[in-house]
């Protein structure tokens, strides 16, 4: 057989088993729009719509055997114009300059942010001195200082404080995370911070949206009031996505002992609350014989099931972690009504389906990524071992626990450490003495809670979880403080996750021996990972924190200020160290062949003091410099680094390269770099030393 014949026949082999391929290539094709470093125009992401039907058609005169060749690249047609029209359609005025004055505008979001700060999310906003039409549909600030002081966030409250506003900012590298991108789909406009106190102007709203969210508010404080502490914050963000109670320590444990996602209300605790319903309508329908007999109970239960997952989507707030996992639930609770198999691939291609279709930016964040990775993996392995033997029947609970644990803690691995840079060793065991927890004790105490709360004994619902909650944190607690609980990983290359999702999905999805040809794509995908370099200088983009590859770690330019840039430095080098520590290696530690010509000048002072640069030196200022002291050498001053965003010199031996956030990323709608014409950089660098001076 012909190598053009064997090709044919392996696929018609896959007949029947093409479904899963579906959200794959409307995959590749979000992926393609958001990798891509030009502004498609709406007229250029509707000429891909006619490309789409074209080879749509085509599919139906081609041979069978080469015809989903072609549905596959209708399918990248398909999902590159759903990214492009979801971008296009929450698009809005993003501020371009920073401001400060009076701020107002309707609570419609509480939560805190990573400095424990309280920080809110306002729409119908107004601000001094701004036009309508350049305002911003939504800004978040936080509140520091006397803004505590004021009146008492309420949702739906129409405040007014006085407060800093900046646009929302790039990636702290190049090849970093790009908040910009994210705030442009939750559509926020302005991020920043007040420290005056809130004034109340105008009472709350009650349209639907302000009323389940100040039901979920309502919620979070009894739950709070019941279970004071970390316990209650606990309880309050399991059930209803509030966060603001539990603290950092708290949270910290949580991560280091990988059980940090029972926080977030995600697949594992939809799944949860469904199944237990589900049981808890069966058995109430089998204790009523004639029930049972005469009507359809199972779908009846299945109905059930849904709608309680649809009122726990509601109460959670309905973020998109949220409304990824009532998704996959209402795909398998339909397929439950419909008499298909529940939990099957096809099942999971369809949830990734909808998902994708209504929100194609899902696909860039960790959280589709470990959601869809952990349930295709655990589908995938218990249909394997469905015909294998797994030993006595008082066994089969504990073997599905560990096996379940343990490939969905090696699915989500990879994807959690590429994205967090960290590994809990000791996850597992967290995990087993914890997901069991929460699923036999903790979810059911929440609905009785549920169930009690109209009759206004909720405490003794409460009081149940809380138990089960203290012991998970007892758990996190415990095994974050065992030595070398936490590692930590560089991060990976851009084509890493990409060929490690091909390959996984090439072992699960593909008929045939081929398949195993998976295998070696995630070898491969590895050893990228491994020999990836990280930068030998990356520049802050405001010209504030310069950091230096050394033998012992990057050196840092400053022990205090850009503490979240610094720390997300450090982070992607897999370097555990904190600021102050990275930044006494710079000037003791002189290993770094790039000694001598990075300097950096922080403040006015050392700016005047600064006499020259020598030849082939690079110099990073948080401000303007004389013009003596200008020649011969690459100025990296606040007014340039405007234009690229963070900056990032990488490369070996001979010759290294200088890489922008903006080379990186292009000119998107969301970055706001396409007003700046682009700067006149050196692509290369050569590697002359200057004379003397420190980093």
């Amino acid at each position: 057989m012909g190598l053009g014949n064997g090709f044919l026949q392996m696929m018609l082999n896959q007949r029947g088993h093409l479904f899963g391929w579906v959200p794959v290539g409307m995959a590749m094709g979000i992926a393609l729009f958001f990798g891509i470093r030009f502004e498609p125009s709406v007229t250029q992401i509707g000429l891909v719509v006619p490309l789409g039907m074209a080879l749509a058609m085509m599919a139906w005169k081609l041979p069978e055997s080469v015809s989903p060749l072609a549905v596959f690249l209708a399918l990248i047609a398909v999902g590159f114009v759903l990214a492009g029209w979801r971008a296009h359609s929450v698009a809005g005025p993003v501020l371009d300059w920073r401001y400060y004055g009076a701020v107002e505008g309707r609570i419609v979001g509480i939560d805190r942010s990573g400095s424990d700060a309280v920080r809110l999310t306002l729409d119908r906003v107004k601000l001094d001195r701004v036009a309508p039409g350049d305002t911003p549909r939504r800004l978040r600030i936080s509140l520091h200082g006397d803004a505590g002081l004021g009146v008492l966030p309420v949702p739906g409250l129409r405040v007014m404080t006085t407060a800093h506003l900046s646009p929302p900012s790039g990636p702290v590298e190049p090849g970093g995370f790009d908040f910009q991108r994210h705030a442009w789909f939750a559509e926020l406009g302005a991020v920043g911070y007040a420290r005056a106190p809130l004034v109340a102007i105008a009472p709350a709203d009650f349209d639907l949206a302000q009323m389940l969210f100040r039901w979920r508010m309502a919620v979070s404080k009894r739950v709070i009031e019941v279970l004071p502490g970390d316990i209650g914050g606990f309880a309050a963000a399991v059930t209803t996505g509030d966060r603001s109670g539990i603290s950092r320590d708290a949270l910290e444990a949580l991560r280091a002992s990988n059980t940090a996602h029972l926080l977030a209300i995600s697949g594992l605790h939809m799944g949860l609350l469904s199944g237990f319903v589900f049981a808890l309508f069966r058995l109430c329908f089998a204790l009523v014989p004639p029930v049972a007999l005469r009507w359809p109970a199972r779908k009846l239960a299945a109905c059930g099931a849904l709608a309680a997952a649809a009122v726990y989507l509601a109460l959670s707030g309905g973020n998109v972690a949220t409304e990824r996992a009532f998704v996959m639930v209402a795909v398998a609770l339909c397929a439950v009504i419909m008499d298909r198999r529940a939990l099957s691939l096809r099942a999971v291609a369809m949830a990734a389906i909808i998902v994708l279709a209504l929100r194609p930016e899902a696909l860039m964040g960790p959280g589709f990524q470990m959601s869809f990775a952990a349930t295709t993996a655990l589908v995938a392995v218990f249909g394997w071992m469905r015909n294998l033997p797994t030993g006595p029947k008082w066994a089969a609970p504990v073997v599905g626990l560990v096996v379940s644990s343990a490939v969905a803690g090696l699915a989500t691995a990879p994807i959690g450490a590429a994205h967090f840079n960290a590994v809990a060793h000791y996850g597992l065991l967290a995990n087993l003495t914890s997901v069991p927890l929460m699923g036999a004790l903790v979810i059911p105490a929440a609905v009785l809670a549920l169930l009690l709360a109209p009759f206004g004994a909720e405490a003794f619902g409460l009081w149940i979880m809380g138990g089960g909650l203290a012991w998970i944190l007892w758990v996190a607690e415990t095994v974050s403080n065992l030595d070398g609980a936490r590692g930590f990983v560089s991060g990976p290359g851009p084509w890493v996750l990409p060929l490690m999702a091909l390959g996984a999905l090439s072992v699960i999805l593909w008929q045939g021996r081929a398949r195993f040809g998976g295998l070696a794509v995630i070898c491969v995908a590895f050893v990228l990972w491994q020999v990836d370099d990280r930068p030998l200088v990356l520049i802050a983009d405001n010209g504030g924190l310069v950091g230096v590859m050394t033998d012992t770690g990057r050196a840092l330019s400053k022990e205090k200020g850009a503490g979240f840039v610094a720390r997300n430095w450090l982070e992607n080098d897999g370097d555990g160290a904190l600021q102050q520590k990275a930044a006494l290696r710079w000037n003791s530690d002189t290993s770094g062949w790039m000694d001598g010509r990075v300097v950096h000048l922080s403040g006015k002072r050392a700016r005047e003091a600064f006499g020259g640069c020598a030849p082939g030196q690079i110099v990073v200022a948080n401000g303007d410099l004389p013009t003596v002291a200008k020649s011969g050498c690459l100025i990296l001053s606040p007014r340039l680094l405007r234009k690229t965003g963070a900056v990032a010199i990488v490369g070996r031996k001979e010759k290294v390269r200088l890489l922008t956030a903006r080379n990186h990323t292009g000119d998107r709608m969301w970055s706001g770099w396409a007003k700046y014409a682009p700067p006149d950089l050196p692509a290369w660098l050569g590697v002359s030393n200057g004379a003397g001076q420190t980093h």
